[in-house]
């Protein structure tokens, strides 16, 4: 691809810089009961309310922080991912942001295993912490009780992640002379909907996002579709 002075890469975390959903696999590392429950209740629960209460009935069945902490830091994250982005960090002229619907806790926990700490100018999340008694209280980023957010293509009520990029392009006043966005699910549509003729996105393959594209098209980008990890690492290599 044409080199550039300036570029922006966006990830969203789970199945795009990592090989797993941060939220299932918890709890199906932990407690299968739980995880279960949740796909039982997906379609009545918002989604972040749902895994905060299984965190809670985790904490109260005595799973501890440091059991929840070993189960990210197993989590599948490949080394070619963790390659790409440290390589085309090092070139200087790339910032990164994380805009996800996991949790900064989760997020945050595997970067550091990763020795990926310094990768993200910025990660979007959901908001998390750790309570004394070990209760990882997860919260949804847009507040239920407060202004929503105003989003007609699909995003969940916790987040737009459409929203969400162009307020950070808004705080940063940068100009970009390339943004690439790596994602995989239904909820990455909103945002690559958002970007122009000389942006990039990379679609994993057979997922939520690539579905939409084909169904519903309208993007102004480039697209190229990957399924493993060594093929991001690829195409970051040409940047």
């Amino acid at each position: 691809m044409s080199s550039v002075a300036r570029q922006l890469i966006v990830f969203d975390f789970d199945w795009s810089m990592a090989d797993q959903d941060t939220d299932r696999w918890v709890l199906e590392v932990l407690a299968p009961d739980l995880r279960r429950k949740m796909k039982d209740l997906k379609d009545d629960v918002q989604w972040t309310d749902l895994v905060a209460q299984s965190l809670r009935e985790a904490h109260e069945r005595g799973i501890t922080r440091e059991q929840i902490e070993n189960a990210l830091q197993i989590m599948p994250f490949h080394p070619a991912m963790a390659r790409g982005v440290t390589n085309l960090k090092a070139g200087g002229k790339t910032t990164f942001l994380c805009l996800s619907n996991s949790n900064s806790i989760f997020i945050s926990t595997i970067l550091k295993d990763k020795k990926l700490t310094t990768l993200f100018h910025e990660i979007i999340t959901n908001p998390a912490e750790w309570e004394e008694s070990g209760l990882l209280n997860l919260r949804r980023r847009v507040d239920p009780a407060g202004p929503q957010h105003s989003c007609d293509v699909g995003c969940s009520p916790n987040m737009c992640k459409g929203e969400e990029l162009e307020a950070f392009l808004a705080r940063h006043a940068v100009d970009f002379d390339r943004i690439v966005y790596v994602g995989d699910g239904s909820n990455d549509y909103c945002p690559v909907l958002r970007l122009r003729s000389q942006d990039l996105v990379l679609c994993r393959n057979f997922r939520g996002l690539s579905k939409r594209i084909s169904k519903q098209g309208g993007l102004k980008c480039k697209v190229k579709y990957w399924s493993g990890a060594w093929e991001v690492e690829e195409i970051f290599a040409t940047l």
